[in-house]
């Protein structure tokens, strides 16, 4: 007796999904010992990314916050897989034609490789190792989807060479054929389903970042002065007054973090410029004066009210004296800088040669960068988006004008000079939590860098503004905690909100706007319920 046409199709799509994790499995594994841009789910994924609108990118970054990344290498994943279980069975009858699915996936792969702007950045990469993942994955797939045919065929009955002409003398000795060409499929299956998990075992250990190297002793031409005190502990709940390491937001278009070598690593300063020159890291920090800064940075992407703004103390050299040691020519207006994965960023030339201390930072917190974070060395400009100044993994800044070149996100509609605006947070009560009815303590942070914040307000329902007790300033690029204890006897729900004013006197618009082109605005509330 043959076996049913769904357990048939099920064997023969298995056949395609496994051949495709084998494929996958091996080009990263390759990917790992020559260029892990070009992995090939990294790729593909990394082309969906420059292909999304910026609405959809903006909509996942809101929906799945820092899980974005791994959402979207998942549907490339799940879609890869649907596609190669149909591969599969179709190479039932028609082999060829799932060999040139197969085929065309790795087409795609390649050519995703070849267009990575990770990939473009290193142009000793486009021709060489960035064909090779690919390469091995479409071999490997297409090897694994004949041999698991071959074997499917047997196991399914698929063959009529395959099926006994008399079962019943089987039946007799105890000999079935098919019981034995079912068993070699699922062995085969299971050596191509083991030899995948390791190969993707490995390619993984290789493409992981080595550990930071610590920096040692450094020079502080001028360091920061202490933190003031906050309210931690004042104010359960509320957001630390330093960020710690491990909560620091990240945002950014990267799939893998570059793995740059600080011995390696360099700075090139050039374009319009008198004396272009490129900056080791050792003569970074040694020839020109270190500086230390509390600064708050935040993501343009973050929503009223988000979590895309962290705090901490930062060490660098200021991009002025940078850029005064290269002689910017005049006509210049814009500086744009370049990422070890490609990633192009334009900032206004005032914005780096002010005195906002604009810097080239090497170290967060007291020790060197994390490799997320833009080790060995990123740059910070107080009172812009992340978007128009924080390029990490930098190695390149080029004095150039907005007409003749276009950043990353200038050719995707963003804003090409965007001061962070007036924001405030409410960190507790959290939306929907439920207080005893009394006095609510409502805190939170605002900021408005470069301006300060000098007055947070905080309202129940439609009720008048009631000022908010602030905690001492830190400086004026840096967020300040605040809280406000305020009166609720009536049970039910009820909606908190908060505004700030900053150092000008301007006070935090009520006007709702999307974070794109230029950030986000209005009034963040949380609703509550009083018991």
């Amino acid at each position: 007796m043959g076996s049913s046409p769904l357990r048939d199709r099920s064997a023969f799509a298995l056949v395609g999904v496994l051949a495709a994790i084998a494929g996958m499995a091996a080009g990263h594994l390759v990917a790992g010992l020559v260029l892990a841009d070009a992995s090939p789910v990294v790729a593909v994924s990394t082309t969906v990314i420059e292909s999304t609108p910026e609405w959809l990118k903006s909509w996942a970054i809101r929906r799945f916050g820092n899980s974005d990344k791994a959402v979207l290498v998942g549907s490339v994943v799940t879609a890869t897989l649907i596609a190669a279980a149909g591969a599969g069975l179709l190479s039932r009858r028609r082999p060829a034609a799932g060999t040139g699915i197969v085929a065309l996936l790795g087409v795609a792969v390649v050519l995703a490789a070849r267009n990575s702007p990770a990939v473009m950045a290193n142009t000793d990469a486009v021709l060489g190792p960035s064909v090779l993942p690919g390469a091995a994955a479409t071999v490997v797939a297409g090897a694994a989807l004949w041999w698991l045919r071959g074997l499917a065929l047997g196991a399914t009955n698929g063959s009529e060479e395959l099926r006994p002409e008399h079962p019943s003398d089987h039946a007799a000795t105890g000999h079935h054929p098919g019981a034995v060409a079912r068993r070699r499929f699922l062995t085969g299956a299971a050596a191509i389903a083991g030899a995948s998990a390791t190969m993707g075992v490995a390619g993984q250990r290789l493409t992981r970042p080595d550990p930071v190297s610590e920096l040692g002793s450094l020079d502080l031409a001028e360091p920061a002065p202490a933190l003031p005190r906050s309210l931690d502990g004042v104010v359960p709940g509320i957001t630390p007054l330093r960020t710690p390491l491990r909560d620091f937001y990240r945002v950014d278009t990267a799939l893998v973090v570059p793995r740059v070598d600080r011995g390696s690593w360099s700075l090139e300063v050039s374009g319009d410029v008198e004396r272009p020159r490129r900056w080791t890291f050792d003569e970074l920090t040694t020839q020109l004066p270190l500086i230390e800064r509390d600064l708050t940075l935040n993501c343009v992407s973050n929503e009223v009210g988000g979590p895309y703004v962290s705090s901490g103390r930062w060490i660098g050299v200021r991009t002025r004296d940078l850029l005064e040691r290269a002689g910017v020519r005049s006509g210049v207006d814009q500086i744009l800088s370049r990422s070890a994965d490609g990633m192009t960023i334009s900032t206004p030339l005032a914005a780096l040669t002010d005195d906002r201390d604009a810097m080239v930072a090497i170290a967060l917190d007291g020790a060197a960068l994390p490799r997320a974070r833009g080790y060995p060395a990123r740059l910070l400009t107080p009172g812009l988006y992340g978007f128009v100044g924080a390029t990490k993994w930098l190695v390149g800044l080029k004095a150039t004008t907005y007409e003749a070149e276009e950043a990353y996100w200038t050719r995707r509609g963003w804003s090409t000079d965007a001061p962070v605006k007036t924001q405030s947070r409410i960190d507790t009560p959290r939306s929907f939590a439920e207080v005893p009815a009394g006095t609510v303590r409502v805190g939170g942070v605002a900021w408005a860098q470069g301006r300060g914040i000098d007055r947070v307000e905080v309202r129940v329902d439609d009720g008048p503004w009631t000022d908010a007790t602030l905690g001492l300033e830190v400086n004026i690029d840096y967020w300040r905690q605040w809280y406000c204890d305020v009166e609720i006897t009536a049970a039910g729900r009820h909606d908190l909100t908060v505004r700030a004013t900053d150092g000008g006197g301007q006070v935090q618009t009520a006007e709702r706007a999307r974070p794109f082109p230029d950030g986000a605005s209005g009034h963040a509330s949380v609703s509550i319920r009083v018991a």
